[in-house]
C-alpha cells in the first residue's frame, strides 16, 4: 500500500469560503419551508396511495389543490 504525504500548505483564498454564508442561508430557507403545515401536509399526502385516496373517494390532484389553497398550478 502505498502512502503520499505532502507538507504543502493551502495556495490563496478559497472560493468556498465566499460561498458558505450563502449555503447557510439555502440550508435554513429549505429548513423554514419544510417546516410549514403545508410541506408537510404534502408529505403526508405522498406517504398515501392512490388506492387509499380512491376508496377515500379523493384525487391526489385535488387534495393538493385543497391543501394548497386551490392556487395549485399543474
Amino acid at each position: 500500500m502505498a502512502t503520499i504525504t505532502t507538507n504543502a500548505r493551502g495556495q490563496g483564498f478559497s472560493a468556498s469560503v465566499l460561498l458558505a454564508p450563502f449555503r447557510a442561508v439555502g440550508r435554513f430557507l429549505v429548513m423554514l419551508a419544510e417546516a410549514s403545515p403545508q410541506m408537510r401536509a404534502l408529505s403526508r399526502l405522498s406517504e398515501i396511495s392512490d388506492e387509499e385516496l380512491a376508496a377515500k373517494g379523493l384525487t391526489r390532484d385535488g387534495e393538493i389543490r385543497r391543501i394548497l389553497g386551490g392556487t395549485a398550478a399543474l
